[in-house]
């Protein structure tokens, strides 16, 4: 994952709140330009980090998951060039999903 800093953590800083939100309001709340916006926000949903929501498949309302929580959180961890950033990501959110389910490993 190649994330546009600071943009995308921005971006993800102002979804965390738990909103849903627009591009265009995105664009107004981190002060960037909205057309910038409405390209990485698909970039961050391809990554997981993000999704799209309704009421209307094209509304562009997006709210963050809980990945991209979790990369919000860890912003100076993905500057660091001696880590692995996905697979960190990776190992907490598997460490997430087993606190969620009561410590059980599936099978």
């Amino acid at each position: 994952m190649k994330l546009a800093v600071p943009t995308d953590f921005d971006i993800l800083d102002a979804l965390s709140d738990g909103r849903r939100n627009t591009a265009v309001n995105l664009s107004h709340l981190i002060n960037k330009n909205r057309s910038y916006i409405n390209t990485r926000l698909p970039v961050l949903a391809d990554y997981g980090l993000v999704e799209r929501v309704g009421p209307a498949p094209n509304s562009g309302l997006y709210e963050i998951i809980e990945k991209g929580r979790i990369v919000a959180a860890n912003r100076d961890a993905y500057e660091r060039d001696d880590l692995d950033f996905e697979a960190f990501v990776a190992a907490e959110l598997d460490e997430r999903k087993e606190a969620a389910e009561g410590g059980r490993k599936p099978g």
